[in-house]
């Protein structure tokens, strides 16, 4: 009797680098489908901005193959923290998004100190709710955006990187309406999603930027909810998905204007 050799499991993710200058990245490969399928690693990438990559950081970029990387900042992030930095060989797409934490008054306050002004506009839960609702607006007044990436995934987009400026919320956001449509389970979604809470990870703003690291304990609890990657604010962007379309598969097709072929396409470059 021959024995039989089970086959290997799928192989997750290389092990995550030590990045210096680049924070929160992660390969996603490894994530379970609904129909026993795995993203594929190698394939997609997430993280925070890539304006100050060191030149080690930089090799390292430019050893995964990439083909596009997609920046989902605006403005007003780049004129914070600055362009990427050029990757040899991969196109830059710039994709603007609305900062769930920015707004006209932001960086002010967040510079400022100003913890009286802090209690009026984030305390009493406003902080949280202003951080729903902008995941709330990503959804549904988006679709044009994330539609674009997700047919840009599956022409010829691949490998990708998908960043913002902490890679937790408009990152967050597009990469999770992508494991969707590859199927993914949404429990597996949200705890990807959540790894972005590891202190390694979280956004730091860049030196001289004239924002003080240090904070009053009052003023860091009330600006926590706009730095924090919480569960709430993913679940409105899902529940929402359900409400207004009722569930994935319109949400792709009518929302995002994927066509079945197109879905077919982005599935067999993405998944194992």
């Amino acid at each position: 009797m021959t024995q039989q050799i089970p086959a290997p499991p799928p192989a997750g993710p290389a092990p995550e680098p030590q990045l210096a200058g680049v924070r929160n990245f992660r390969d996603v490969g490894g994530l379970p489908t609904l129909d026993g399928r795995r993203v594929r690693s190698g394939r997609l990438y997430r993280s925070g901005h890539l304006a100050h990559a060191t030149e080690t950081d930089t090799e390292f970029l430019e050893s995964l193959g990439l083909h596009t990387v997609f920046d989902f900042r605006n403005a007003v992030d780049q004129a914070l923290e600055g362009p990427d930095i050029p990757l040899a060989g991969v196109r830059n797409l710039n994709i603007p998004l609305s900062d769930p934490a920015a707004g006209a008054d932001f960086w002010s306050m967040v510079r400022d100190g100003d913890t009286e002004q802090l209690r009026g506009i984030l305390g009493d839960g406003r902080a949280a709710a202003r951080m729903t609702a902008s995941y709330r607006a990503m959804v549904v007044e988006r679709t044009a955006e994330h539609g674009r990436v997700l047919h840009a995934l599956a022409e010829d987009s691949v490998p990708a990187l998908m960043h913002c400026a902490a890679g937790k919320d408009r990152a967050g956001v597009a990469v999770a309406v992508t494991l969707l449509a590859l199927g993914v389970e949404r429990e597996a979604i949200l705890a990807d999603y959540l790894e972005s809470n590891a202190p390694h990870r979280r956004y730091r703003v860049r030196p001289g930027s004239g924002i003080p690291e240090a904070r009053s304990p009052e003023a860091t609890e009330l600006l926590a909810p706009l730095f924090d990657a919480r569960a709430a604010y993913l679940a409105a962007a899902f529940d929402t998905i359900d409400a207004h379309w009722g569930g994935t598969d319109r949400y792709l097709t009518e929302g995002l204007r994927l066509a079945p072929a197109t879905l077919d396409r982005l599935r067999d470059r993405l998944l194992a």
